[in-house]
């Protein structure tokens, strides 16, 4: 099923075919066409790679985004360039200093030189009631990741998150992987929607999910 793309998003053509792009300054040499639209490879992007497949993500532009992992601005520019006011949390102080570049042409854009394990190191900077929480981290426990951040995300909010088996368990076999994440989730999230990724990232889920009501209590 065909759902309409975000307002700031559009398919335009770039070699002969059409692509996902966005409007803005380029960040990692990606094709430009002549009224400014930038080519949104979904090769590169766990988000424009939900986007490519369809998965309804409930944007429609304009949102107050919290992006976790953002590293060296790849994904988060294409986000802060539809986007409302766009926080983006990196642990690693090499690519949070190109992400200063990339913030340099989006005044929205907010580069947090920040652990995303630990939201309370941030909750001073970043707006509560947010509309969407994109989730790209490299690290074991990423659903403890979400449930910490979840008091940021409005109660009709969406968590987007690419969930990485080899991230949590080199050995273990992805599909388990994901199912034992998906169960952590549910202690605060509905799961809304989920596919892999295999088409554009090995060993990746995507997944959709809303704030459930009544949390359960932190771990």
């Amino acid at each position: 099923m065909s759902l309409d793309l975000p307002t700031g998003v559009e398919r335009r053509r770039f070699d002969g075919r059409g692509r996902l792009a966005t409007r803005g300054d380029p960040v990692y040499g990606e094709p430009q066409d002549a009224d400014g639209w930038r080519a949104w490879d979904a090769g590169r992007s766990k988000l424009g790679a939900m986007l490519e497949l369809g998965m309804d993500v409930g944007l429609v532009g304009g949102e107050g985004v919290l992006y976790l992992g953002a590293a060296s601005g790849t994904t988060v520019s294409h986000v802060a360039d539809f986007a409302g006011p766009t926080y983006a949390v990196e642990f690693a102080p090499r690519p949070t200093r190109d992400l200063l570049s990339v913030a340099e042409s989006r005044p929205n854009l907010f580069p947090l030189l920040k652990d995303a394990r630990e939201p309370r190191t941030y909750a001073h900077v970043v707006e509560a009631d947010l509309d969407c929480i994109v989730q790209d981290v490299a690290t074991r426990g990423q659903a403890r990741v979400a449930l910490r951040n979840r008091q940021f995300l409005a109660s009709d909010g969406r968590l987007l998150a690419a969930i990485k088996a080899r991230s949590e368990d080199v050995l273990d076999d992805p599909e388990t992987v994901f199912e034992n994440t998906l169960e952590a989730l549910r202690e605060g999230y509905e799961i809304l929607e989920t596919q892999r990724l295999d088409r554009f990232h090995d060993d990746h889920l995507a997944v959709v999910a809303e704030p459930r009501s009544e949390m359960a209590a932190e771990r």
